[in-house]
Order: C-alpha cells, then sequence, then structure tokens
C-alpha cells in the first residue's frame, strides 16, 4: 500500500500531441476539494478509448495529457465532506470521476447520464500517473476477494457490459448473443455465463471459437457468414455488440425473436442503417449504452466478487507503458493490458 504523503505535484505519462509517444510529465494538482479523494494509484489499465485520446481521433483531446481510466489504489487523502471513504481503502475509478450530484440523472442514481459528468481523461488527467483525484462517488470499493492488480479493466470494460444486462432486465432464461470476443466481449461472456444465460459468441475469426467455449459461450458463430447468421435466425432474445465494426446490420436483428433487443456499447465507426420493418413487425429494439452508474458499477463488483469473475489480462510496467499502448493498438493483447505502477 502507497504512503499517504501529500504530494504538491502528480507525475505521470503524458501524450504531448496527437500519436506521439508518451513521456514523463509533472503538472500541479491544486488543492483537494471538499467531496474528492486522492489515489495513489496501483495499478491501471490500458483501454482503446486511451488510444482514441491519445490520437485524438474524437477532436478531444488536449495537449499534454495523462491518459488512464481503469484505476485501482488506495485512498491517501480524503476532502472535509467525505464520509463513507477513508485512507487506506483500496478502490477503483472509471471512466468518469465525477458528477454534479444534483440534476435529475445524477438523482435518480444515473450519474454516468449527467450532462456535466467529469471523464477522467477529457480535459484532465488520467491514472498513467502516481496520483489520481476523484469525487467520493466515482471512488468505489474494490471487494477484498478480487486481485487488485486484475480489476482494472472492471471499472470500465466491465461496467460498460454489465450496464445492460441490470437496465434491460436481461434474465437467466434468455438466449444472449455477444458480438465482438475482445476486451469487452470476453467479460460478456463471463458474465453472461454466470448469470445463466444461454450464450452465443459472434466473431469475425472462428480461431477464437475454442477460447471463446472457454470464457462462457456454448454457442460460437461467424458473424461474417450470411448462411451461419440465417441459420439462428429468430433465436435470441438479447444481441450485444462490443465490435467496434460496422456489420450487416439487417441480418443482425435477425437474429432476434419478437420483442428482442440489439443493443451496442461499441463504437460502432459508421451509421447504422435499419429499415423501419426489420424493428416494427416484430417489435424488437435498437439501443446503446455508455459506462454504468456507481450503483451499478458497485453491484457488478458483488457479482464478480461472488462469481470470481476477472478480466484476461497482460501486465506492463509503468515505466513500459508505450509498449503497453503498442500491445493495445496491434490488436494481439488477450484481452485487455494493465500497468503496474510500482515498476
Amino acid at each position: 500500500m502507497s504512503d499517504n504523503t501529500e504530494l504538491t505535484s502528480f507525475t505521470g505519462w503524458a501524450a504531448t500531441a496527437a500519436g506521439a509517444p508518451l513521456e514523463r510529465y509533472s503538472y500541479d494538482p491544486g488543492p483537494l476539494g471538499e467531496e474528492e479523494v486522492e489515489v495513489a494509484v496501483e495499478y491501471c489499465g490500458v483501454c482503446h478509448s486511451d488510444q482514441s485520446m491519445i490520437d485524438n481521433e474524437w477532436g478531444l483531446s488536449h495537449y499534454p495529457f495523462i491518459p488512464g481510466h481503469e484505476v485501482v489504489g488506495s485512498i491517501v487523502r480524503v476532502g472535509a465532506q467525505v464520509r463513507n471513504l477513508e485512507v487506506g481503502q483500496r478502490v477503483g475509478i472509471g471512466w468518469y470521476k465525477g458528477s454534479c450530484m444534483h440534476c435529475s440523472s445524477c438523482v435518480e442514481g444515473s450519474h454516468q447520464l449527467c450532462g456535466t459528468a467529469q471523464p477522467t481523461i477529457v480535459g484532465s488527467n488520467g491514472g498513467f500517473a502516481d496520483r489520481l483525484r476523484s469525487h467520493w462517488a466515482w471512488a468505489l470499493p474494490i471487494p477484498n476477494s478480487l486481485d487488485p492488480a486484475m480489476a482494472g479493466p472492471l471499472f470500465c470494460a466491465g461496467s460498460t457490459v454489465f450496464n445492460p444486462l441490470v437496465e434491460f432486465g436481461v434474465k437467466p432464461t434468455d438466449r444472449v448473443g455477444v458480438v465482438g470476443i475482445g476486451g469487452l466481449g470476453h467479460l460478456a461472456l463471463r458474465f453472461l455465463n454466470a448469470w445463466g444465460c444461454e450464450v452465443t459468441a459472434f466473431t469475425s475469426s472462428l480461431s477464437k471459437a475454442d477460447e471463446a467455449r472457454k470464457l462462457g459461450a456454448h454457442k460460437v458463430v461467424a458473424s461474417t457468414d450470411s448462411h451461419a447468421l440465417k441459420s439462428i435466425a429468430g433465436t435470441l432474445d438479447f444481441l450485444l455488440v462490443t465490435a467496434n465494426a460496422d456489420l450487416d446490420w439487417s441480418a443482425m436483428l435477425g437474429t432476434l425473436r419478437g420483442k428482442g433487443r440489439l443493443h451496442l456499447v461499441g463504437a460502432v465507426p459508421g451509421a447504422i442503417p435499419v429499415h423501419v420493418f426489420d424493428l416494427l413487425l416484430q417489435q424488437k429494439s435498437l439501443s446503446a449504452s455508455p459506462v454504468g452508474s456507481p450503483s451499478t458499477t458497485a453491484t457488478m463488483l458483488e457479482f464478480c466478487a461472488r462469481h470470481q469473475i476477472l478480466p484476461q489480462v497482460e501486465h506492463f510496467p509503468m515505466s513500459r507503458v508505450n509498449e503497453a499502448v503498442d500491445r493495445l493498438r496491434s490488436g494481439k493483447a488477450r484481452y485487455r493490458v494493465v500497468l503496474d505502477a510500482s515498476k
């Protein structure tokens, strides 16, 4: 556990230009807010969203900035108005580190939908660093039974794929498909199998079939094979798209039963052309969602602790952060990359 020394500057690895290698960078975090906690970073996941921000793919990046939003660490300081957390607790912080706490979305518990929610790495410095600050509501205690060295990706990837199960009432008796067996999809397979569902994995590479079954899939279908998609037409209750790719959306909707839902959590690059009759005749739905609320993420952590669900990760020392980002870029990581801040 890190010490509770008060630091006047935080140091991490920053992007200084679009696509540039990360460099050592220090900044003054200013005074600790009354409702903030300060966390000594122990581990931080490397997510595709970090890569997108490094490369300014979304046009939101301002340099220099420190990426990193799948943070695990120990609280070393708490603001004067923080009552529910204490120094020494190990917590996780994900895509958001703050929200207004008074709008209708926050009041109803959907803090992630707050119009002024503060992303951890947009207009702010993230967790590829020695310290990170967050509003207390977004710093969630990690169950003791979960390995902190592997838990970081749960706060982004895990929360993102768990959230729809709660939001849309996916039942243990449902037949559910997962499109894309990557950083998000491999956790979705584990969640849904433990949830009790009959799980079908959709992948563009059938070389992943055996691994998909080990992760929890009962069936594996080639997502680019029109004949395979027709063979399961009208069989699924819920189809979760975690892939960042354009697909045959009509065929994907065709896999659903009446009242079925196609739900997106992956950042599909193109527009989704859907004919109204693909939805209307059998009352199908098309939807999308971001990361889950703090409450939903806390429920996910309890679920993970009960079923011992953790992401499959590859570790890199924080000092080799550029190698870790390159590993992510290569698409060869299985399935998440985590930085160890102590090395």
